[in-house]
């Protein structure tokens, strides 16, 4: 008995993208009120949708085994990328995180290298799986630097470029591919005290030796450092204007296109506060619902699928997701620290979005053949 369609498309998942695309393109529109230039961000983000969905489709014919085999190619290409950032980059806001396309626009390789990461990760420890059915501790402790080395390269490229948001999720995405991948307990006790160590030592000299933290770590650093620090004394003129624009939306909203105040990246970092602003209590509470059913659907997926390279890369996906979500959110009210993290399908970007979309891809084929082995199996 065959299957009448090759693909079979789980709506469950497609539709709340179809919801998170109508919220985001419409406070993208709203958001560009507040710009002095009019850059017809609403308009591009339509435009990234429809070449989102092409690459959905790519993806889908191409098929995930297919995508595996290349993951390697696809990882060193995307860390030369990185590297030549350095050197090539368009410096915008004293980041050199982006390529300039003549008459397209900006590509930020580090969005990818987030998808790649997981794709090359899920494949290292399903490898590891298969051949170590109970592994040593001496063969888990290789495998952790082979997955150390992986993970450090386009983190130090990331961190120089600088972009310490992204170098956040790069790590965070392995801690949690690594809990779900099974190894032993003490490893995590380990690395957790050799972070907080570093962590002390770093916030130590910051805050007792200025002159000396500048001269080991340079200026870069310490500003970085310092402005992911405002957040515990809700300082900082873009945090302020975006927390009374939450505000100022009250219950129901102030009205939809009607964000009362100015404040820097509305359209990017920000878009939540011009959401909040528009839609109010109400508005928001649905968003975080819709995001929360995104991500159990995401979760429930993981647990349908029966290929342990699947469930990593759920796990990495979900990590990421989940973290840019509260990030995002948390830094517009001041309670997290603001480190230029988008919020996923929402914010303006061509890179980031038309990276989701590949993502997006990447699950429906997991959910593809999850549904095949099902049919198959009643069959």
């Amino acid at each position: 008995m065959e299957l009448r369609n090759r693909w079979h498309i789980d709506f469950s998942i497609i539709a709340p993208i179809i919801l998170f695309a109508i919220l985001g393109i419409s406070t993208i529109y709203s958001a560009e009120s507040l710009l002095l230039e009019k850059n017809n961000y609403a308009l591009k983000q339509i435009i990234w949708y429809g070449i989102g969905t092409l690459a959905i489709l790519g993806v889908m014919t191409i098929g995930n085994r297919t995508i595996m085999k290349y993951t390697w190619h696809l990882y060193g290409f995307f860390n030369i990328l990185l590297l030549l950032l350095l050197f090539f980059g368009e410096p915008i806001n004293n980041a050199r995180c982006w390529f300039e396309i003549p008459h397209i626009g900006v590509f930020q390789p580090s969005e990818f290298m987030k998808i790649i990461l997981i794709l090359t990760l899920s494949k290292m420890m399903d490898s590891f799986r298969h051949q170590y059915i109970n592994p040593t501790a001496s063969q888990e402790f290789i495998f952790l630097l082979k997955v150390m080395g992986v993970v450090m390269i386009p983190s130090l490229l990331t961190f120089l470029q600088p972009d310490t948001g992204v170098v956040l999720i790069y790590l965070l995405i392995t801690f949690i591919m690594l809990f779900i991948s099974g190894i032993r307990y003490r490893w995590f006790v380990i690395l957790f005290t050799f972070a907080g160590i570093i962590l002390f030592t770093v916030l130590g000299l910051y805050f007792l030796n200025t002159d000396l933290f500048i001269e080991i770590f340079g200026t870069s650093f310490f500003l970085r450092v310092d402005r992911l620090l405002d957040w515990s004394q809700k300082s900082g003129y873009q945090l302020q204007k975006g927390m009374t624009a939450i505000g100022a939306g009250g219950l129901t909203g102030y009205g939809y296109n009607h964000t009362p105040l100015y404040f820097p990246e509305p359209q990017t970092d920000f878009i939540f506060a011009v959401y909040a602003s528009n839609f109010g209590f109400l508005g928001s509470i649905a968003l975080f619902l819709l995001l929360l059913y995104f991500d159990l659907r995401l979760i429930y997926l993981a647990f349908e699928s029966k290929s342990l390279q699947s469930k990593y890369i759920i796990s990495g996906i979900v990590a990421m997701l989940i973290y840019q979500q509260f990030q995002n959110i948390g830094m517009t009210f001041g309670v997290l620290p603001i480190t230029g993290i988008t919020l996923p399908f929402i914010s303006y970007g061509g890179s980031s979005l038309l990276s989701y979309m590949l993502m997006l891809g990447i699950l429906l084929n997991i959910a593809n053949e999850n549904k095949k082995r099902i049919f198959y199996r009643k069959s």
